[in-house]
């Protein structure tokens, strides 16, 4: 009987954490660039109460009988569908129409990537002005680079095409290319990314490395949109029928331990 306890009660623990990844999407329902997450279950190794033998009449029995330990969570995985591309009209708004990722790099000198283009001008070290996120972390180009141009340029006159490239008018007013370009990045195995603060993720043994898309012709290249954010991915509605799926299922467990209590408590009383 106490097998059933802990099974149940890792049922519990499973489904919590469960609540605790459902809530976090719709915490962050309204999140630039946030894509959503999902746990995912194994089950627990078996105890073997019978294994496959014969009958008192010498007839071979078909099967054992194993029963299950319960469950944990196995990982949490995100979901890297694109989100909605919703338009802003800033100008300083980009969203990714693609697989691509933006780059920053943190005050530590790391390198982070974004769905996120929410950026900004700001003031840059040589006295002009520097691309940047929200935070003020640098935007990096196609060489790894800050995108820090000289005081010459009006920012109110810049643009961004679909490639990526910094564009400012000529004399005739055509916006051109001055020799920057924001660098996009894609990853043989996004879900293998580790989550960083502020919808960035940072690369791990199992997302591989960084492949630009400039550098690499067998990649589908994304397109920048300016103007634009890429909204979250979640779906507010799966993600509350998803929440009462695990209320029930941790009710069940719940119940499950106090049958199982409750039982304990009969067979105690026997002997009275």
């Amino acid at each position: 009987m106490m097998r059933s306890l802990w099974t149940a009660a890792s049922g519990m623990v499973a489904q919590q954490t469960n609540v605790d990844v459902i809530a976090n999407n719709l915490s962050n329902v309204n999140t630039i660039g946030f894509k959503k997450e999902s746990a995912q279950f194994k089950s627990l190794l078996y105890q073997t109460i019978q294994s496959k033998t014969t009958s008192a009449n010498g007839e071979t029995k078909p099967v054992g009988a194993q029963v299950g330990l319960g469950v944990r969570n196995s990982s949490i995985t995100t979901n890297f569908v694109q989100g909605p591309i919703t338009t802003t009209g800033l100008d300083t708004d980009f969203a990714i129409d693609g697989k691509g990722f933006f780059q920053v790099r943190n005050e530590n000198g790391e390198v982070l990537y974004t769905r996120s283009g929410a950026f900004n001008w700001s003031l840059g070290n040589n006295g002009g002005v520097m691309l940047t996120n929200s935070e003020g972390l640098p935007v990096l180009d196609t060489m790894g680079q800050s995108i820090d141009l000289e005081d010459e340029y009006d920012t109110s006159k810049l643009s961004i095409d679909a490639n990526g490239n910094v564009c400012y008018p000529d004399e005739d007013n055509n916006p051109q290319p001055i020799g920057y370009q924001i660098g996009l990045v894609q990853f043989s195995n996004p879900a293998g990314l580790e989550k960083a603060s502020n919808s960035t993720f940072r690369t791990t043994d199992a997302s591989g490395e960084a492949v630009f898309e400039v550098d690499n012709d067998s990649l589908k290249k994304s397109t920048i949109r300016q103007g634009c954010l890429e909204a979250s991915n979640v779906q507010v509605v799966d993600e509350m029928v998803n929440l009462i799926v695990a209320q029930r299922a941790y009710e069940m467990n719940s119940k499950a331990i106090t049958t199982s209590d409750d039982m304990l408590s009969q067979a105690n009383q026997l002997k009275r």
